[in-house]
């Protein structure tokens, strides 16, 4: 491989990377839905090209549009082509507005080729000894190669001098055009010598030397004894001057006429305020954050913000104070006390909160304006700091004062962290985390950091700056005041910057200012008060369980070491591969994108089938993961002081509105296998109680039937027949009573099936039927409730005409691949788009369920009832035993009064001594 030189003119292949980049995953879009992977690809190469090679000179080139000279020379050059795609068009703007604002000259030049710009500035550097460094993946461009003109393609990292030339071509840079003109190019439809392939070609010019000599004495290439030698001089007389020209199309232009030098051909300095804007809106976080972190440490303001109705200009000076005296703590309350509203947040020692001990409080009154409150610093020569017990006795009737108003980011966690202190933190007005996720769920990520670099186009300062990283970062109270309070005071001024951009928004927008106030900010409170109870477990149980399943898990891999006569790794993919395809000859179901046969959980299901070996192999999976994540871990998360376990419950995570929960992950609990149901039997309530267990019948599907108005399911729910047998009883075109158990099971299918938007593939392969009687049941369904069908075909017409769906409630679901040039991201959009109003309604009136039922809770009863768990449509409660009939009723007629639908809505309640029993 040829060693470049230091600091070469870099000529990069603009037009060449950027096909390529729009071809190469990962298929990028911003939050609006607007393609960017093309440009991502392309700055991240000229980034590398960048820091590799470090370059004083360096210019970007594309193609003009347009017709070229060539053009003229043959109207079919490149006639073939496709059009450029118009998510890619719609990138080359912005590519090129990024490529100027990093200071990189940028070349274009109408009626020629970036090849042919390329050519000419190269070979002018050339002949004056200068190193030259082309970047592009066109092999057309090896012609250029010399002496000082190296070739390099960044997408294989191949390097080549006029020695790697010959060595892959077969021929020297000089002898290029002549290879390509013989042989043709089909990308660039030139047509060369008819029948002449690459070895033909080579033979040729190996013999002859070069076109010319080829064409000045055709009689001699039956001598050079190649195949098809004999009736080559008939072929160059009929068709040598197309030869000609096809040596002319394939000729890089050496002359075109340049509006600069070569020598003028300068990186500038990059325009950062021009690249800020420009990343935003493409939303490139991680160089945003580069461009902001250099440009703060540089000392200059933060520009204009990055999308296009934002706040006019962050340019604000911070004034950040630290708390250390009575007097200044006793300043702060009366700011805090006069404000309107005011940003608070905790510093702790964990991401806990049931651990978490608490190192210090932030404020923030006005933007720019924050101070830091250490109360827990106790690092070696750390400063004296306010006793906490009576700072915090200062502070409780200001946090505790519901007329004070008070934002926050993730406030959830802030409040079990004060309450742990003996604060009950009100006044809770605002959540900038909740603000952003109303807003725009897929927008980008609802953590502080990338909430501050997308609307305010500020770095925050991290905490792995001032904490360090692994097994040696320190927690809070170690950190020096130095550097802890600025970080601290930050927080709380970019949370107060965050709800002044974000909320004016949401107002906007009726329907998303009423999924704030009224649903995601009051079950704020709620959820704090579910997570703090925790819910009790038997571990003893769950001990058992563990060492039943380490028993069949162990029996499970004796078996597959029998069928496969050997013993393997029923883990390793690359195992797997070997001992399915290779050994035992199974049929390849799919492969790899490296080509491999693939061993995914889908394929296995598929293979299981027809085969023991992968059954068994997915049993020991489904069974080892119930005992690594449930029956192992969750007497490992037994909280020492109050006994029970502690889920954490996350409200701005799934798109549509639901909510998840981790630590445990309780939502994953399987309940369609006996080993799963066992693990619910460990889910107890305490002695004296009983849990009560309380989910929606057919939510989703009641929610079907209210926005598709159809008549057919309205009249099933409001007769309050079974709908999966009335639905048979329609497709299937029977008499209500003789549908069978095994109609009602297909009916279900499709019922559910059509929510999630299931083709008729899919149904075949869940119900193991052909896919044209599959498609019968699909067709026979839309037949019998057309509002279903109608209200389908609308969903889709609004998804692509908004970009986004809506709940009931006006919650909405952006869809950015709705337009996807790839059909399966595309289709996939589609059928999130169906099922996303109705998913999305299910979850918005769960919270509202919750909200009421915790009033009711804290008005109406004393203790007797307790929310433990909400997972996916059911809730969960421990009720004193000698009231849970009554409770259990109650229960169920305030969720369902929770929402006001055109069918009832119908919640099921049992009770147990577990959650097993109950469920």
């Amino acid at each position: 491989m040829p060693k470049i030189a230091e600091n070469p003119l870099v000529l990069v292949d603009g037009s060449s990377y950027l096909y390529r980049a729009y071809y190469a995953p990962p298929h990028l879009t911003n939050s609006k839905g607007e393609a960017t992977g093309a440009v991502y690809g392309v700055i991240n190469m000229l980034r590398s090209l960048l820091n590799q090679y470090k370059p004083s000179q360096m210019a970007v080139v594309f193609d003009a549009k347009g017709k070229t000279f060539r053009n003229d020379m043959y109207e079919e050059y490149k006639a073939h082509r496709p059009a450029m795609p118009d998510d890619l068009r719609s990138q080359i703007e912005p590519l090129h507005k990024i490529i100027r604002a990093l200071g990189l000259p940028l070349v274009c030049i109408p009626g020629v080729e970036a090849d042919d710009v390329i050519g000419t500035i190269s070979t002018q550097a050339s002949k004056e000894g200068r190193a030259v460094l082309i970047s592009t993946g066109d092999k057309d461009m090896a012609q250029l190669v010399d002496e000082n003109v190296t070739l390099i393609n960044t997408m294989t990292n191949t390097i080549m001098g006029p020695a790697e030339v010959t060595e892959k071509f077969g021929v020297g840079p000089e002898l290029i055009i002549d290879l390509l003109a013989l042989q043709g190019d089909k990308a660039d439809n030139i047509p060369g010598l008819p029948g002449v392939g690459e070895k033909t070609a080579l033979a040729m010019l190996t013999g002859a030397g070069s076109i010319d000599k080829i064409l000045a004495a055709p009689e001699k290439m039956p001598e050079l004894g190649f195949r098809g030698s004999k009736t080559m001089p008939a072929k160059l007389a009929e068709h040598g001057e197309m030869l000609k020209l096809s040596y002319e199309l394939a000729t890089i232009k050496l002359d075109v006429e340049l509006e600069q030098d070569w020598k003028e051909l300068t990186i500038a300095p990059a325009d950062k305020d021009e690249l800020i804007k420009c990343y935003g809106e493409m939303e490139f976080k991680r160089w945003l954050a580069e461009v902001l972190d250099n440009k703060s440490s540089s000392g200059a303001s933060t520009p204009e913000s990055t999308e296009e109705d934002e706040l006019p200009k962050q340019d604000i000076e911070t004034e950040y104070s630290t708390i250390l005296t009575h007097d200044e703590l006793d300043l702060w309350i009366d700011k805090l006390t006069k404000a309107e509203l005011f940003a608070v947040d905790t510093e702790t020692t964990s991401l806990n909160y049931m651990e978490a001990k608490l190192v210090g409080l932030s404020f923030a009154v006005e933007a720019g304006k924050a101070a830091y409150l250490p109360l827990g610093h106790d690092y070696l020569d750390a400063p004296q700091q306010l006793d906490q017990s009576e700072a915090l006795a200062k502070l409780k009737p200001l946090l505790e004062n519901p007329e004070v108003k008070k934002v926050g980011q993730n406030l959830k966690y802030d409040i079990s962290i004060l309450a742990n202190v003996g604060i009950k933190l009100q006044g809770i007005a605002f959540d900038t985390m909740l603000e952003s996720y109303v807003f725009n769920s897929v927008a980008s990520k609802h953590n502080m950091d990338d909430l501050a670099l997308k609307y305010l186009g500020h770095k925050n300062i991290s905490f792995e700056e001032i904490a360090g990283k692994g097994a040696k970062q320190l927690t809070f109270n170690q950190i020096s005041l130095e550097v802890a309070a600025p970080y601290a005071a930050e927080d709380a001024d970019i949370t107060l910057r965050l709800h002044q951009h974000l909320w004016p928004r949401l107002q906007k927008e009726p329907e998303l200012a009423s999924i704030f106030t009224d649903i995601e900010l009051p079950l704020v409170q709620v959820l704090s008060d579910v997570e703090r109870q925790g819910v009790l477990i038997d571990s003893m149980l769950l001990g058992q369980q563990s060492e039943e399943l380490a028993r069949t898990i162990d029996e499970l891999e004796q078996k597959a070491y029998e069928i496969a006569g050997e013993p393997f790794n029923l883990s390793s993919p690359k195992q797997l591969q070997v001992l399915f395809f290779e050994k035992l000859g199974y049929p390849v179901i799919k492969k790899t994108p490296k080509g491999a046969p693939s061993t995914a959980e889908e394929v296995l299901v598929e293979l299981a089938l027809d085969y023991p070996l992968p059954k068994i192999i997915l049993q020991h999976r489904s069974l080892a993961k119930l005992k690594s994540t449930y029956t192992d871990k969750l007497p490992l998360m037994v909280n020492a002081q109050t006994g029970r376990v502690h889920t954490s419950y996350h409200q701005a995570n799934a798109a549509t509105g639901r909510l998840s929960s981790s630590e445990p992950n309780l939502q994953n609990i399987p309940i369609r296998t006996e080993e799963g149901r066992r693990i619910r039997h460990a889910f107890i309530a305490q002695e004296g109680r009983k849990v009560l267990a309380s989910d929606y019948s057919q939510i989703e599907l009641r929610i079907m039937a209210h926005l598709s108005q159809d008549k057919g399911l309205l009249t099933a729910f409001a007769e309050g027949k079974d709908i999966h047998k009335a639905t048979a009883a329609e497709v299937f075109d029977v008499d209500f009573g003789e549908v069978t158990t095994e109609q009602r099971r297909r009916a279900k299918a499709v019922n559910f099936g059509l929510i999630y938007g299931m083709s008729a593939f899919g149904l075949a392969k869940q119900l193991d039927i052909p896919r044209g009687e599959a498609q019968k049941y699909i067709d026979t369904y839309f037949k019998r409730y057309p509002g279903v069908l109608s209200y389908m075909e609308e969903t889709r017409a609004i998804a692509a005409d908004l970009g986004y769906v809506s709940t009931l409630y006006g919650r909405r679901l952006y869809l950015p691949a709705i337009k996807d040039r790839n059909a399966m991201r595309r289709q996939a959009a589609e059928r999130a788009a169906i099922n996303a109003p109705m998913q999305g309604t299910a979850a918005d009136i769960i919270k509202k369920a919750m909200i009421n039922i915790a009033d009711w809770i804290a008005d109406e009863t004393d203790g007797e009832i307790t929310l433990i768990m909400q997972v996916h449509d059911e809730l969960v409660f421990e009720v004193d035993s000698d009231k849970a009939e009554a409770l259990q009723k109650k229960v169920c007629q305030l969720m369902a009064q929770a929402a006001d639908l055109d069918v009832e809505l119908l919640a099921e309640a049992g009770l147990g001594d577990n959650w097993e029993q109950a469920h």
